[in-house]
């Protein structure tokens, strides 16, 4: 089901759903990943870890190792230029060197210390045996709240302590404030203030970690690696080694899912290092423990929500404190939950404050709109509990605080054109809203709803087209594929010169091949991309309007283009299709090729809802989804198809995060779960049909109005499964997961009180 406004325009490709060019390679199996390539003399790196979250190493020993036959290279953080130490303020979202291989302290079960280089990975392993590491082991501090008090172990001893209230833990503050806070919540009849955690989850993609390396004698290192951005590899490695950028190529393998966990590196710089040292080219490939429990998880979380309003229900003030985990080093999404917090509404008293904090867990890395679940399942579950204290109904008490276009944010930022209004009303009339809840014999059945957001991002992108002389193009772009983003953007290039899209031929070019592209990440592509797609096709255009020109020796005034066809304005007898124009190049001045290198403003906020129906099974406390409708703007849907599955797709992993997911961890810091058997993630068998509304409000920033689409679909399951809760149960559960254990305990808390 799609709902338009009036500035949608119908495309002749864009709107379309063709075939994805990589779908026949991936459904058969000829795409090729980071784990198949192989080399000539290609040999296999392992990594020695941590056995412990904190100690201080005392000395790293691989004269054994280096003695044996077996080992062909050996990697230390002796072998990376390591940052010095430096203040928190410093370090904030930079790539920490530290991370790759552990200096004079190890800060997480799992940091990296050492590598050796085999003959197979096997080996590899067993020779890690051969180092020798001698710890002193400190006091573990696993939770935000823990960190952040007076006396709690300390991860980082040069860190300067930046807020009297708390440890040096503390990375950095950020701070909103707007209006009159105070007087806001004077003036309001109806205040609830509550308290919120949530646990670490992972991003959970099926691909592990994989990178290849080959430093060659000409002194160019070669890395084939499955990542989110190859130019960030590019540019981390280097620095990382001390050598050019110029000297280092990244080819992006295909990817078998990221979700924000691969943008960061973890294996490329020490492949690079084994390589040299070796001679050969290495192959290093995580184990999927070691994705648990060595690359970045999302943040686990303390949260407190007030807000307040008036009877007749309009929000006056709203405060939110939300402490997020950063893993061992500083990064937590403060940025991206500030934005978040209050989005959906218009407020005019508004505080905001988040903490960044450093706990002993791995460095934590991007998730589908970082920040965001987080502190959405805080505020939705208290607006919820506001409209029920008020007694209005919970979808006309968001739309009298809707935000809307010139209303500003609780982090600054004036709202441009929105579809946060048009999402709640799609919600409002949906059938499903309104429709009786399914009974189930001895199950209690609930249904609620919650909105979501995502503030999407921007960022460099670089297209090339290379118009070939059968009247095909080569459309070369910089963005990885993660999400179908290379059909999407040839859609947008065909649309503007009235191709079929299987004559537009995309592929991702590697970092020698390609302009400076910044990562697939922050539903950026799509828009980013896409317009530099539309301004490469227009200059393709504009060329095949002047050689038409020379060709006819008429002005070029006199030429147009549209559909696919150059013709001239007065003549019907001049004109050529895109093929046969294209037939033309080589013997009319060569070849014709289409460049746009951008980073254009405005890549617009989406919004999202669900409406989520539960069945709860009150002896065992499971739940079950019943059914699920899925709202979201986006706004123009370039591939409907791909767009669905990505909403779909959102919502599924919000449901596994509200439901199951966490990362057990032990006071030790051990992950206790470490497995996809143990780290429990929805199935098939666990879901409904997800059903997509796909709400197109025309983003005007765009030239076909596209939204990123791929992040604000997980954000609302989180607070909407909460509100089915309470709708079935009268219980308001305040932690994450909502898993049987959490849901039997809050039903004998009540039975015990009653």
């Amino acid at each position: 089901m799609t709902v338009k406004d009036s500035d949608n325009k119908n495309y002749m490709v864009v709107g379309s759903s063709p075939i994805k060019h990589d779908g026949s390679d991936k459904t058969t199996g000829k795409a090729f990943y980071g784990a198949d390539i192989t080399l000539p003399g290609i040999i296999y790196g392992k990594v020695l870890r941590s056995p412990h979250a904190h100690a201080i190493i005392e000395s790293i020993d691989i004269s054994k190792a280096l003695a044996h036959p077996d080992v062909q290279a050996v990697a230390t953080c002796d072998d990376l230029e390591i940052d010095p130490p430096t203040s928190q303020q410093v370090v904030l979202r930079k790539t920490e060197s530290h991370n790759i291989l552990a200096t004079d302290k190890v800060l997480y079960k799992g940091h990296p210390i050492a590598a050796i280089a085999a003959s197979n990975p096997h080996l590899a392993e067993e020779l890690l045996e051969l180092i020798e590491v001698k710890y002193t082991c400190l006091k573990e501090v696993m939770d935000v709240e823990t960190s952040l008090q007076i006396g709690s172990p300390v991860l980082h001893d040069h860190w300067e302590q930046i807020d009297n209230n708390y440890s040096n833990n503390l990375a950095e503050v950020q701070h909103n404030v707007m209006g009159d806070l105070e007087k806001g919540f004077q003036s309001a009849d109806c205040i609830v203030e509550r308290e919120f955690r949530t646990k670490s989850v992972h991003q959970g993609y099926i691909e592990p970690q994989t990178s290849t390396a080959w430093w060659s004698p000409e002194n160019r290192l070669t890395i084939w690696t499955s990542t989110q951005g190859h130019f960030t590899v590019a540019n981390n490695v280097s620095r990382l080694l001390g050598i050019s950028n110029s000297q280092v190529k990244v080819i992006p393998m295909e990817i078998g899912g990221g979700f924000g966990g691969k943008n960061p590196i973890y294996l490329e710089p020490v492949a690079a290092v084994l390589s040299k040292k070796s001679g050969r080219p290495v192959k290093m490939t995580m184990t999927r423990s070691e994705v648990f429990e060595a690359t970045g998880p999302t943040s686990g979380s303390y949260l407190k929500i007030k807000i307040g309003a008036n009877n007749e229900g309009r929000i006056l003030a709203a405060k939110a404190f939300f402490a997020l985990e950063a893993g061992a080093y500083s990064g937590a999404p403060l940025p991206g939950a500030s934005a978040a917090v209050f989005a959906s509404y218009n407020i005019e008293n508004v505080e905001i404050k988040g903490l960044d904090v450093v706990v002993n867990k791995p460095k934590t890395a991007a998730y589908r709109a970082p920040g965001a679940p987080i502190v959405s399942f805080g505020v939705e579950t208290v607006i919820d509990e506001i409209a029920s204290k008020l007694n209005i109904d919970p979808i006309e008490f968001r739309l009298k605080n809707v935000a809307t276009e010139n209303t500003r944010r609780a982090d600054g930022i004036m709202n441009l054109r929105i579809g946060a209004k048009e999402v709640m009303e799609a919600v409002k009339k949906h059938p499903h809203y309104v429709a009786p809840i399914a009974q189930s014999n001895g199950k209690i059945s609930g249904r609620g709803i919650a909105m979501g957001f995502c503030r999407n991002n921007s960022g460099e992108s670089c297209v090339v087209a290379n118009v070939l002389s059968d009247g095909t193009v080569s459309l070369i772009e910089g963005s990885v594929d993660i999400g179908g983003s290379r059909t999407g953007v040839a859609q947008q290039f065909a649309e503007v010169l009235g191709l079929e899209i299987s004559d537009v031929i995309p592929q991702v070019g590697d970092t020698d091949t390609i302009g400076f592209t910044s990562n697939s990440g922050g539903s950026g592509v799509a828009f980013k991309t896409g317009i530099a797609a539309y301004i490469a096709a227009n200059d393709v255009k504009n060329q095949i309007i002047q050689r038409a020109s020379k060709i006819w020796d008429v002005p070029e005034s006199d030429v147009e283009y549209s559909k696919g066809v150059v013709k001239h304005k007065h003549d019907d007898q001049l004109k050529l299709n895109f093929k046969e124009i294209s037939h033309l190049l080589p013997d009319t001045g060569g070849p014709i090729v289409g460049r746009a290198n951008i980073n254009p403003p405005g890549s617009g906020a989406s919004y999202s809802a669900n409406i989520i129906d539960i069945q709860i099974d009150v002896e065992t406390g499971k739940i079950d989804i019943s059914k699920c409708t899925a709202f979201q703007d986006v706004g123009t849907a370039v591939n409907p198809d791909t767009v669905e599955g990505q909403i779909q797709g959102g919502t599924v992993q919000g449901i596994g995060w509200a439901l199951n997911e966490e990362y057990y961890m032990n006071q030790k810091g051990y992950m206790v779960n470490n497995g996809f058997l143990d780290y429990r993630m929805p199935t098939t068998l666990d879901m409904p049909y997800i059903d997509p509304v796909i709400i197109e409000v025309f983003n005007p920033s765009h030239p076909f109005g596209v939204r990123g689409v791929g992040e604000a679909n997980i954000v609302p399951p989180l607070p909407a499964i909460a509100n089915a809760i309470n709708n079935a149960l009268d219980i308001r559960l305040e932690a994450l997961p909502m898993n049987p254990s959490a849901v039997l305990s809050a039903i004998k808390s009540k039975n015990d009180t009653l």
